[in-house]
Parts: C-alpha cells; sequence; structure tokens
C-alpha cells in the first residue's frame, strides 16, 4: 500500500500547520557569558523574552531590519507554501481577530473586535461578531461580512478552483450573513465547532478571496490592500527584502516605527549579518549566541575564555546586541514509524520509548541556557499552556529492566553474542564525546570534545540486515544472504543509499564499525590538538593531524558501503583491522597501555552488552537524521538515544541525509524506523492536534492517507476524542476529551515529546517590545527604540 500524504499547511506558531518544524533546533550552549550580568542582562521567562516597555518610553520613527530565513513565496497564509515569513508578514498587515497571549489562550482583538461569542447552541451554533466600527481597509472600504462570506467560501473546500492548504472548521459554516445591527456578521455552524475562534484569522479582503485566481497568484508577490499596523510597501527579490510601512489610515495606536524590513538571512550567515550591523533582529543558533553574549560580557568574563574573547574583540558591534531567550512554542519528539518492521508491535514501541531518559536529554539541551529542564509530558499542550498536564504516567517513566521485559513479552530474548556497548557506557550515561563529523577540525563553540553525549556513530549504530522486515519491500526476504552462500557474490552496486538498498546484515556491521573507529580517532584527534597548546611543530599536533586523517579515511570507507560503491570489503584495511575486529579504534588501543582508558587503568576488559534477537535476527532500528549544519544538536540527542537503546539490547543505524530530502524522502514518506523532529505548538489543539494523530486510512486509489501522522501509528478511539473534543462548546468538557486523548496517544507510544525547544533571539540592545516571543503574537505597533 502506498502512503498518500496530504498537503500540508503554513508554517506558524498561531496554529499547528502542516509544515514540519525539522532543523533549526539548537545547539545546547554554556550559559551564556553577559545573559545574566548585571542590569544589562535580559530577563529569562519559561514563557516570552521581548524585553517590555510601555508605549511612552518607546520612540516615535525608525527602521528594524528583522532576519528571516527566505522571502515569502507568497502573502496567502492559506496556501501550502506558506511560511514563517508569510506568517510574519500577514500578522502586521492583516486583520487578526483572535491573538493568543503568553499562555497560549486565545484573546479577543479589541482593534477588529466589539464583542465576539457564540450567541446561540440550538438548533445550531451561531457565533456573533460585532466588528470595530473604525475597521477599515487600507482602500478606505470598512470591513465586513462580504469579506467574511468571501473567505468562507474560499476555504470551505468546496471549490477545487481554489488552492487551499486545509479547510478545517470552514467547512463545517452553513452560512456567512450581516448581523441584525450595523458592523455586525453572524455565522451558522451545521455542527458545533469548539475552536471557533481560529477562524477568520487572518482575515483578507474579498478581492483576494473572491476569484480564485486572485487566491492562487495575486498576492504571491504584492499585497496591495490591508488593515493592520503596517502595509506591504514592495518585495524586493534582488535585496531579498519585504519592506512594510506605517500604514497611515490605522485607526488603532500608531505604529513606533515607520518601516519594518524583513531580510533573508540565511541562518549560517546571521553572525556576520550581526558582526557587521546589518540587522537589529535575529533568531541564532548556539554559535551566532554565544559571540553575542561574549561580546557584551565584562571583562572578568571574557578573560575566562580567551579564545572566545578574541573572536569577541573582533566583531565590536556586537555588544551592541543582547540574547532573548524563552521556551519556543515547539518540541522536539522521537517519532516511532509503526507501520512495519518491529516497530509495528506495540510492545516494541513501548520499550524503545521507555528506555529513553527524556530527563537527561531535557538536561542536555536546556540547561546550560538556564531554562527550564523539564521533559514535555504532553503531545497537544506546552509547558506554561493554559490547561497543561503530564500525561507520560500513561506509557510510564524510563525503566530498562521494564523495556527488557516489554521486548521478552514481543518474543525478542538476550542473545548469545555481545557487542560492545556504545561510547563503553551505560544507557542513558552522560559522557564526553567527540565531534559529529570526521571533518570538522574544530569542536563547537563552547563544546569541548567529550562535553556531554556518548562517542560518535559507535555500536549502537549498528543495525542488522533489515532486507526482510517489511521496509525494503523490492527485496524477497532472505534473498540476499541466499545469493551470498550461493555464489559469494556481493549484491550489485546500490542507486540508493544503504536504508533502502536491502544490504547484508554483514556489510551494514562493517560500515557501523568503521563510522566507530572514525569517532575514536576523532577523540584522539581532539585530545592531542588540545595537548598541543596551538603548537603546530609539536609532536601532539602531528599525532593530531594523523588521527583527523585517519578518522575521515574511515568514515569515507563506511559512506562508500552504505551507498553500494565500495569494489571491495574494506575491514582489513589498513588501520582498521583492530578495529573491525574489536570494535575499538587504534586510538583507544594505543591509550590503553598508557592508562588513558578507564578499562585499562582499572585493570579489567571493556564492558560487553547483550542484543535482542527474534528468529535469529537482531532487533535494529533505522535511525535517519538530518546532516546539515543546523542540525548539530538533532545528532547530539540523536547519539544519546543510541546508546541509552543500546542498553537494552537494541542495535540503531544511523543514517544522516541531506537537510532538503530529510522531510520529504524520508519522513513524510515514512522511510526510516527512528527519527527526531519538531511540531510547532497551537492554540486550538483539538482541531491542529487531529491530522498529526489521525488513524491513517485507506484511499480508494489502494494508497493510504496519512495526512501529518508521519510515525503511521493511530487508533479509532483517538480519532473519536478529537471529533468529539473538537465539537464541545463547553470548555472543560473539551479540554478533558484533549486530555484523555493524550493519554491515550502516549500509551500507542509513536511518538515520544522530549523537550520544548529553546528560543534564542539577539536583538539590538535598545529595541523594545520584541525577541523570543513564545506563544504570544507580537504586537507589532509596539516594537521601537526605546527613548
Amino acid at each position: 500500500m502506498t502512503d498518500h500524504v496530504s498537503p500540508g499547511g503554513a508554517v506558524c506558531l498561531r496554529r499547528r500547520c502542516a509544515a514540519l518544524v525539522a532543523a533549526g533546533v539548537l545547539l545546547p550552549l554554556p550559559v551564556l557569558a553577559g545573559c545574566s550580568q548585571g542590569d544589562t542582562a535580559p530577563s529569562v521567562a519559561q514563557s516570552q523574552d521581548i524585553a517590555p516597555a510601555p508605549r511612552g518610553m518607546v520612540k516615535d520613527g525608525g527602521t528594524v531590519r528583522w532576519a528571516i530565513d527566505a522571502l515569502p513565496s507568497t502573502f496567502n497564509a492559506f496556501q501550502s507554501d506558506a511560511d514563517a515569513a508569510t506568517t510574519r508578514v500577514v500578522g502586521a498587515v492583516l486583520p487578526s481577530l483572535f491573538t493568543v497571549d503568553a499562555s497560549g489562550r486565545p484573546q479577543r482583538n479589541a482593534d477588529y473586535l466589539s464583542a465576539a461569542d457564540v450567541s446561540t447552541r440550538e438548533p445550531r451554533q451561531v457565533v456573533t461578531y460585532q466588528l470595530n466600527p473604525k475597521a477599515r481597509w487600507s482602500d478606505g472600504r470598512p470591513i465586513g461580512a462580504a469579506d467574511f462570506v468571501a473567505q468562507w467560501n474560499a476555504l470551505r473546500g468546496a471549490d477545487n478552483a481554489y488552492w487551499t492548504a486545509r479547510n478545517a472548521g470552514y467547512d463545517r459554516i452553513a452560512k456567512v450573513e450581516p448581523g441584525a445591527r450595523p458592523h455586525q456578521v453572524k455565522v451558522t455552524f451545521t455542527r458545533p465547532y469548539a475552536d471557533w475562534q481560529s477562524l477568520f484569522t487572518p482575515l483578507y479582503p474579498k478581492s483576494v478571496m473572491d476569484d480564485a485566481d486572485a487566491f492562487n497568484d495575486g498576492v504571491r508577490e504584492r499585497l496591495p490592500v490591508g488593515a493592520g499596523p503596517f502595509l506591504v510597501q514592495r518585495r524586493d527579490a534582488d535585496r531579498g527584502t519585504v519592506t512594510l510601512v506605517r500604514n497611515p489610515k490605522w485607526w488603532g495606536e500608531r505604529a513606533k516605527l515607520d518601516h519594518l524590513v524583513l531580510d533573508a538571512v540565511p541562518r549560517d550567515r546571521r553572525a556576520a549579518a550581526l558582526a557587521a550591523g546589518a540587522v537589529d533582529v535575529a533568531s541564532v543558533d548556539q554559535g551566532a549566541a554565544k559571540q553575542v553574549a561574549q561580546a557584551a560580557a565584562p571583562a572578568s568574563v571574557k578573560a575566562a575564555d580567551g579564545k572566545a574573547a578574541g573572536r569577541a574583540a573582533g566583531h565590536s558591534a556586537l555588544r551592541g546586541y543582547t540574547v532573548r531567550k524563552a521556551l519556543e512554542p515547539a518540541y522536539t519528539q522521537l517519532a516511532l514509524n509503526g507501520s512495519a518492521g518491529p516497530l509495528a508491535d506495540q510492545r516494541v514501541r513501548r520499550a524503545v520509548a521507555r528506555a529513553i531518559d527524556r530527563q537527561a536529554l531535557a538536561d542536555t539541551v536546556l540547561k546550560p541556557l538556564g531554562l527550564p529542564a523539564a521533559p514535555l509530558g504532553n503531545h497537544l499542550l506546552l509547558a506554561g499552556q493554559h490547561g497543561y498536564q503530564d500525561h507520560s504516567d500513561a506509557l510510564g517513566e524510563a525503566d530498562a529492566g521494564a523495556a527488557r521485559k516489554l521486548l521478552a513479552d514481543a518474543g525478542w530474548k538476550p542473545s548469545g553474542v555481545a557487542v560492545p556497548p556504545a561510547g563503553e557506557e551505560q544507557a542513558g550515561a552522560g559522557r564526553a564525546a567527540t565531534s559529529d563529523r570526521a571533518d570538522d577540525e574544530d569542536p563547537a563553540d563552547g563544546e569541548e570534545p567529550g562535553a556531554d553525549e556518548p562517542g560518535g556513530d559507535t555500536s549502537a549504530d549498528r543495525p542488522g540486515d533489515a532486507g526482510s522486515d517489511g521496509r525494503n519491500p523490492n527485496r524477497p526476504p532472505g534473498e540476499a544472504a541466499a545469493r551470498v552462500e550461493r555464489d559469494g557474490a556481493r549484491p550489485a552496486a546500490a542507486e540508493a543509499p544503504l536504508s533502502s538498498a536491502g544490504a547484508v546484515g554483514s556489510e551494514v556491521e562493517q560500515a557501523a564499525l568503521l563510522r566507530q573507529s572514525a569517532a575514536f580517532y576523532k577523540a584522539g584527534a581532539a585530545e592531542e590538538k588540545a595537548a598541543a597548546h596551538g603548537n603546530s611543530d609539536s609532536a601532539a599536533y602531528g599525532r593530531y593531524r594523523q588521527y583527523h586523517q585517519r578518522a575521515a579515511q574511515a568514515l569515507g570507507a563506511a559512506e562508500l558501503i552504505e551507498t553500494g560503491q565500495a569494489p571491495h570489503l574494506p575491514g582489513a584495511a589498513a588501520g582498521h583491522a583492530a578495529a573491525l575486529r574489536t570494535g575499538a579504534g587504534p586510538h583507544q588501543a594505543q591509550r590503553a597501555g598508557t592508562g588513558h582508558s578507564p578499562e585499562a587503568a582499572a585493570g579489567r576488559a571493556p564492558a560487553q552488552a547483550m542484543v535482542m534477537k527474534k528468529d535469529g535476527r537482531p532487533l535494529a532500528l533505522r535511525f535517519v537524521l538530518p546532516d546539515g549544519p543546523g542540525s548539530e544538536q538533532l545528532r547530539t540527542v540523536g547519539r544519546r538515544i543510541a546508546g541509552m537503546l543500546n542498553g537494552i539490547g537494541v542495535q540503531t543505524a544511523i543514517q544522516r541525509v541531506p537537510d532538503e530530502s530529510y522531510f520529504k524522502d524520508h519522513i513524510a514518506s515514512g522511510d526510516f524506523d527512528l527519527a527526531l523532529y519538531s511540531w510547532p505548538g497551537s492554540a486550538y489543539p483539538a482541531t491542529d492536534g487531529r491530522p498529526i494523530y489521525a488513524k491513517p486510512q485507506p484511499a480508494p486509489d489502494g494508497s493510504l492517507t496519512v495526512e501529518q501522522n508521519y510515525t503511521r501509528v493511530g487508533t479509532d478511539h483517538i480519532d473519536q476524542l478529537f471529533d468529539q473534543a473538537a465539537s464541545e462548546l463547553d470548555g472543560d468538557a473539551a479540554h478533558t476529551l484533549v486530555e484523555q486523548a493524550d493519554a491515550r496517544i502516549w500509551a500507542a507510544a509513536g511518538s515520544l515529546p522530549l523537550y520544548q525547544r529553546p528560543e534564542l533571539v539577539a536583538a539590538r540592545k535598545s529595541l523594545a517590545n520584541i525577541g523570543a516571543f513564545g506563544f504570544a503574537t507580537p504586537r507589532f505597533q509596539d516594537i521601537g527604540y526605546t527613548k
């Protein structure tokens, strides 16, 4: 059965839309120097850090240059290619009838609505909107019922000419009409809809919604009519900017800024843009955040880190910035693909989930930032959000013994063949690890080798032969092994990565061992480089170069095997034989006689770990992770998870894939066993959570409609609870149903929430009412420079 993924919607933090937040999860970094020093430090709140200031303390005039990832491809937030930049633009220029506060609760926006409520419940739900009589479009026309009618007709799903991303809520509306009083709009529903406050935000003028061509293509590069504190002045593709200008016809509190310029700056260039003073506000990664913080730190703090101080001294402009940080309204989860293979068994999924020490992972990511480091206990509501409760007890706490028992119940038993455990440590133990890539000459800023993760792609990354477990449907069970036994021939070179080529188990293990060897070489290289103290003529520096080169060679050999391009098995290659025999790199072997190896110092052999097997096959899972420079933290967390799973006898093969193909070719298509990615939170969990956790359904053409449920794990009961919650107009009763749905999602063990993501924003110290907004909708008219 072919998987069919429903079209996605816009990325937005107000609603949980279809776009996946896969990259951009920040690396853990040391507590930022300068972020807690005296009166120059921002307050660090769990939910928001925006340097709030009353409007009377903010200057009139000026321009703020705000970094975005890329120019928006459309200004229509209801199209599938809308993105975060689209959301930012429309938030400043179009009506939002309801905004969201810092605790994730919808709030009526008095700039547009004098009142809005459910005026009738029986026989049908009726919502009456009383519009602010001052509310007008920039062309002078009053905002009215005609705009509501046009948007309903465009988004209800009745006309396929409109290229809409989704129609949730609009498809429940029976009619939209003017009310009995002036400036009143009455919306009647065919069936109750609890999340009615999510509708008509943003609200577009009827000139955009009345015509399918205008809807589809008319506002891709221009949005001539608006009704917000700002208007779109121009979109400049050559300069990569969208310029917003103060709306002279805005009836609300006048925007403080003259212009708001959204500047497309890739994340890997933002540190340079900040150093050059080219942007005023930018979401940043850990490297840029540390540079900003250290530039602003007192001299005594800088002296403690001479290397970082030297870098900061070269960018004096960074002293004008500060880092504002909070918990982002988005969370990182471990996804377990339940469509085929061992994870199709709920007991195995639950075992994997219970082997994960979520607190240790949250500590790794959040503690160094001074942010609350509690693991997330809810799929549908985030920490600090109104109504949040931890339902993880429906699964159970981390317990390796309970995990092994679940595996035993599913038929997986410990084998007599032992392999070295990941990083020579017990599952869940936090120890220092090497850099993630063989070609990473320098450890990440503030992250010395061996800082907080188990080592590299180790034996915990080693898979078994997954060729007949249902994940490689084009390969008959046992075909490769039978062919090798029959004529000694190796399989033909693969045209796809190892994950889909169906490589034989011995080659998979060879590749994993080579990666382990590379990890040990990288550890040795890092130690020797540190010992050299910058002296390139020293013997230690020579050993550093040697180990670094060998790590690259081992990694390259592994990649040749994984892509099916190796002309021969490289196991006996010079320099790797010992690693392939023992699972230890030459660096470790050298250190054994010098007291640097913990086992050698204690006079004992390295520990061994069991492997779970069933019908002679090891329990091996393929862990797919993005390979880009912005995804270091995902890989760090992924390796820690691999070490934890190794402790219960579950082997993992970490497969790194390009960022651009991570979602489309792997997550959405179901080509993974385990994966890490993030979802934004929502103020409307009954509506926005359902497509993520809905049970996949067969389509008439034989495909499988998964909507946004990329784990392919769901139940009829979960669907029923979502449907009931979306139709329940009593707020307390609806919340109870959402709680029950979340508990069922935990029990199904298709996804394991790990931690709420950190949000780091570099902003000029003189800016107010901007930074890490958390859940709250920005008040664009209040952003400006302090007096």
